[in-house]
């Protein structure tokens, strides 16, 4: 971010104008940009991994679409356009299989989400303490 682009520049004036003692506000109103960053980085990480979520769930629509069409096409290429038993069990296991294996990606995915943005703001706050534990100590 910079000089230009800060937000809190103007807020920083404001408030220095207002000295208290032992009390560094430049501190406090730096401690609370830091914490919007971390807001904002958790923001972009969320927003971030629903775009991967829809773009697997495209990805696995498409290939369900596939199947059934390959499953369509066997179906009427069979003797008598009626399907095989055997082949049409074994296509359903393979779905099957597929689908549980799209599930866990999923839900991996979404805890994998969870996790990274989680972690930024778990170490912020935890900064946080550190910050505000600084300024507690008297001078």
């Amino acid at each position: 971010m910079t000089k230009d682009s800060n937000p809190f520049g103007d807020v920083t004036k404001m408030i220095e104008k207002f000295k208290l003692p032992g009390v560094d506000l430049s501190a406090i109103v730096e401690a609370r940009r830091k914490d919007l960053e971390a807001l904002v980085a958790a923001n972009k990480a969320a927003y971030e991994s629903m775009q991967a979520l829809a773009h697997k769930q495209t990805e696995m629509l498409t290939q369900a679409m596939q199947g059934i069409q390959e499953a369509v096409k066997e179906a009427a290429a069979s003797k008598g356009g009626l399907p095989d038993p055997k082949k049409q069990t074994e296509l359903a296991r393979d779905a099957w299989k597929k689908t549980l294996a799209d599930m866990k990606d999923l839900a991996e995915m979404a805890r994998k989400a969870q996790a990274d943005a989680m972690a930024g703001l778990t170490e912020r706050a935890t900064q946080s303490v550190q910050e505000i534990k600084k300024m507690m100590q008297p001078k």
